[in-house]
């Protein structure tokens, strides 16, 4: 089993804006006072400069474009709604929004059998909609695949039931917890695990301090220290920067990067990046657009490609 990968599959938006139907529960979004083809425009740009930055040190990425008839504004964020995995199995889940819904598309499998990978099963959780329940793919799960470990923090958009049905499908030892931010003087759940924990091969980059229980708390970095990981402990004042939504991959000669946008790479104090810069290297670029109105950032536009190939 490897936790990283080389491949991953990534969603050129069409029509990108802020999605008033995840607005709800997603409390990093924010309004920007531009016309919504401004908007997209300039969540093309930053897309495609991203895209060109992992390239650029040997990632293989897979572009697949959005569907300007769809509508389907939060498009980037393909790790949502689907997982890949290793045994060539693939996971595909159950969206809050509705308008989300419209993203899963087959033709993204078709894409990745051209290039060589090959589907063996896919296992679909979608029905669960019909009773408002919701996981969504690596937003809500966070896999330690080499140590079979999958960490949710439960909320609107991650059922405990269903994650638990996951872990027994895929084979994951459930860890289960809450995280929580302040939103108007009141604690609120995290509305996905990947914007408050990463985890890499040697290291665990983690805000431990939004998981107010403290069995929980204790519970999780038990695990993770277990794992021989390194603890990197974030704040919740970075996580609002998008510190803890981070993805290690691997570029040519399976150099190891540590992927970020540059608004969580500046948000970081020294100690943190020395602490990173000592297993990896941090690739990071200007995410901006899609961070205020898209609420995500460079892990929630990272679906990775474990599938094995043909």
């Amino acid at each position: 089993m490897e936790q990283i990968t080389n491949t991953v599959l990534m969603v050129r938006p069409v029509n990108f804006r802020m999605n008033e139907e995840t607005a709800v529960n997603n409390y990093f979004q924010e309004d920007l006072k531009l016309k919504n083809e401004e908007i997209n425009k300039q969540a093309q740009s930053e897309f495609d400069a991203f895209v060109e930055k992992l390239m650029k040190v040997g990632v293989n990425v897979v572009v697949v474009d959005d569907v300007k008839e769809q509508d389907t504004p939060d498009s980037i964020f393909p790790n949502n709604w689907v997982s890949f995995h290793q045994s060539g199995r693939v996971g595909i889940y159950p969206m809050f929004a509705e308008n989300r819904r419209r993203e899963r598309r087959m033709e993204f499998f078709e894409q990745l059998e051209s290039r060589g990978f090959k589907i063996e099963d896919v296992i679909d959780y979608t029905e669960a909609e019909d009773e408002d329940i919701f996981l969504e793919g690596t937003g809500s799960l966070i896999l330690d695949r080499v140590n079979r470990k999958a960490y949710c923090a439960l909320s609107p958009r991650a059922d405990e039931e269903l994650f638990i049905e996951f872990c027994e499908d895929f084979e994951f030892t459930p860890v289960i917890f809450t995280a929580n931010q302040d939103v108007d003087g009141k604690r609120m759940p995290i509305y996905h695990t990947n914007v408050m924990m990463c985890i890499a091969e040697d290291f665990a980059v983690i805000c431990a301090d939004s998981i107010d229980d403290a069995k929980e708390k204790k519970n999780v970095l038990k695990h993770l220290k277990e794992d021989g990981k390194e603890i990197i402990r974030i704040s919740e004042a970075q996580i609002h920067e998008f510190a803890g939504n981070m993805l290690q991959v691997k570029g040519a000669n399976d150099k190891k990067y540590l992927v970020m946008s540059a608004t969580a790479h500046k948000a970081l104090n020294k100690g943190q990046v020395n602490a990173i810069e000592k297993h990896c290297e941090i690739l990071s670029a200007d995410l901006n657009t899609i961070e205020t109105c898209g609420g995500g950032s460079a892990r929630c536009m990272l679906a990775e490609v474990f599938l094995p190939k043909k």
